[in-house]
Protein backbone atom coordinates (compact mmCIF):
# COMPACT_ATOMS: atom_id res chain seq x y z
CA UNK A 1 0.00 0.00 0.00
CA UNK A 2 1.16 3.55 -0.63
CA UNK A 3 2.28 5.64 2.30
CA UNK A 4 -0.06 7.93 4.18
CA UNK A 5 0.03 11.58 3.16
CA UNK A 6 1.49 13.71 5.98
CA UNK A 7 -1.18 15.35 8.11
CA UNK A 8 -4.00 13.34 6.56
CA UNK A 9 -6.88 12.18 8.74
CA UNK A 10 -8.73 8.92 8.12
CA UNK A 11 -12.52 8.90 8.28
CA UNK A 12 -14.80 5.86 8.16
CA UNK A 13 -18.18 6.65 6.66
CA UNK A 14 -20.54 4.82 9.00
CA UNK A 15 -23.36 2.80 7.57
CA UNK A 16 -23.55 1.10 4.18
CA UNK A 17 -22.49 2.68 0.89
CA UNK A 18 -23.43 1.71 -2.65
CA UNK A 19 -19.97 0.82 -3.96
CA UNK A 20 -21.06 1.12 -7.58
CA UNK A 21 -20.26 4.79 -7.06
CA UNK A 22 -16.98 6.09 -8.42
CA UNK A 23 -14.92 9.22 -7.89
CA UNK A 24 -17.73 11.73 -8.40
CA UNK A 25 -20.42 9.80 -6.51
CA UNK A 26 -18.22 9.21 -3.45
CA UNK A 27 -17.00 12.83 -3.52
CA UNK A 28 -20.62 13.96 -3.48
CA UNK A 29 -21.28 11.69 -0.46
CA UNK A 30 -18.34 13.22 1.38
CA UNK A 31 -19.74 16.71 0.77
CA UNK A 32 -23.42 16.05 1.46
CA UNK A 33 -23.57 13.31 4.09
CA UNK A 34 -20.23 13.78 5.87
CA UNK A 35 -20.11 17.59 5.51
CA UNK A 36 -16.42 17.44 4.61
CA UNK A 37 -14.23 18.60 1.75
CA UNK A 38 -13.14 15.66 -0.46
CA UNK A 39 -10.21 17.77 -1.73
CA UNK A 40 -8.72 18.37 1.75
CA UNK A 41 -6.30 15.44 1.44
CA UNK A 42 -8.02 13.26 4.03
CA UNK A 43 -8.88 9.59 3.43
CA UNK A 44 -12.55 8.63 3.36
CA UNK A 45 -13.31 4.91 3.75
CA UNK A 46 -16.62 3.37 2.60
CA UNK A 47 -17.92 -0.18 3.07
CA UNK A 48 -20.44 -2.10 0.95
CA UNK A 49 -23.58 -3.89 2.11
CA UNK A 50 -22.06 -7.38 2.38
CA UNK A 51 -19.11 -6.09 4.37
CA UNK A 52 -16.40 -7.74 2.30
CA UNK A 53 -15.65 -4.73 0.07
CA UNK A 54 -14.44 -1.24 0.76
CA UNK A 55 -13.30 1.82 -1.14
CA UNK A 56 -10.95 4.58 -0.01
CA UNK A 57 -11.18 8.03 -1.60
CA UNK A 58 -8.49 10.66 -1.19
CA UNK A 59 -7.10 13.68 -3.00
CA UNK A 60 -3.31 13.62 -3.37
CA UNK A 61 -2.86 17.21 -4.52
CA UNK A 62 -2.68 16.42 -8.21
CA UNK A 63 -5.72 14.19 -8.58
CA UNK A 64 -8.38 12.10 -6.91
CA UNK A 65 -7.45 8.52 -5.96
CA UNK A 66 -9.75 5.57 -5.41
CA UNK A 67 -8.58 2.31 -3.83
CA UNK A 68 -10.83 -0.72 -3.75
CA UNK A 69 -10.37 -3.94 -1.76
CA UNK A 70 -12.40 -7.15 -1.53
CA UNK A 71 -11.69 -9.74 1.16
CA UNK A 72 -11.76 -13.35 -0.05
CA UNK A 73 -12.98 -14.51 3.35
CA UNK A 74 -14.42 -12.60 6.28
CA UNK A 75 -15.72 -9.07 6.60
CA UNK A 76 -14.33 -5.65 7.36
CA UNK A 77 -15.06 -4.62 10.97
CA UNK A 78 -17.29 -1.54 10.92
CA UNK A 79 -18.91 0.71 13.56
CA UNK A 80 -22.54 -0.07 14.42
CA UNK A 81 -23.83 3.48 13.94
CA UNK A 82 -25.77 4.16 10.74
CA UNK A 83 -24.66 7.76 10.17
CA UNK A 84 -21.65 9.98 10.79
CA UNK A 85 -17.94 9.28 10.76
CA UNK A 86 -15.33 7.61 12.93
CA UNK A 87 -11.69 8.75 12.93
CA UNK A 88 -8.94 6.12 12.63
CA UNK A 89 -5.18 6.13 12.99
CA UNK A 90 -2.99 4.81 10.20
CA UNK A 91 -2.28 1.69 12.29
CA UNK A 92 -6.01 1.04 12.71
CA UNK A 93 -6.53 1.49 8.96
CA UNK A 94 -3.80 -1.07 8.29
CA UNK A 95 -5.52 -3.55 10.59
CA UNK A 96 -8.89 -2.83 9.00
CA UNK A 97 -7.46 -3.45 5.52
CA UNK A 98 -6.13 -6.84 6.68
CA UNK A 99 -9.51 -7.88 8.08
CA UNK A 100 -8.36 -7.52 11.72
CA UNK A 101 -10.72 -6.16 14.39
CA UNK A 102 -9.11 -2.74 14.87
CA UNK A 103 -11.44 -1.88 17.79
CA UNK A 104 -9.83 -4.42 20.16
CA UNK A 105 -6.19 -4.13 19.17
CA UNK A 106 -3.80 -4.57 22.06
CA UNK A 107 -0.20 -5.55 22.54
CA UNK A 108 0.46 -9.19 23.30
CA UNK A 109 3.68 -8.39 25.18
CA UNK A 110 5.33 -5.34 26.61
CA UNK A 111 7.90 -3.63 24.43
CA UNK A 112 11.46 -4.66 25.31
CA UNK A 113 13.52 -2.26 27.38
CA UNK A 114 16.56 -0.85 25.62
CA UNK A 115 19.61 -2.02 27.63
CA UNK A 116 21.59 1.07 26.55
CA UNK A 117 18.99 3.43 27.96
CA UNK A 118 20.25 5.35 30.96
CA UNK A 119 17.78 5.59 33.81
CA UNK A 120 17.66 8.99 35.52
CA UNK A 121 18.94 9.01 39.10
CA UNK A 122 17.25 10.85 41.91
CA UNK A 123 19.19 13.40 43.87
CA UNK A 124 19.05 12.82 47.62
Amino acid sequence: MMGMPPGARIWLACGVTDLRRGFDGLSALVQTQLAADPYAGHLFVFRGRRGNRLKILWYSGDGMNLLSKRLDGGRFVWPQTATGTVALTSAELSMLMEGIDWRRARRTALAPIDPDRVMPTRAA
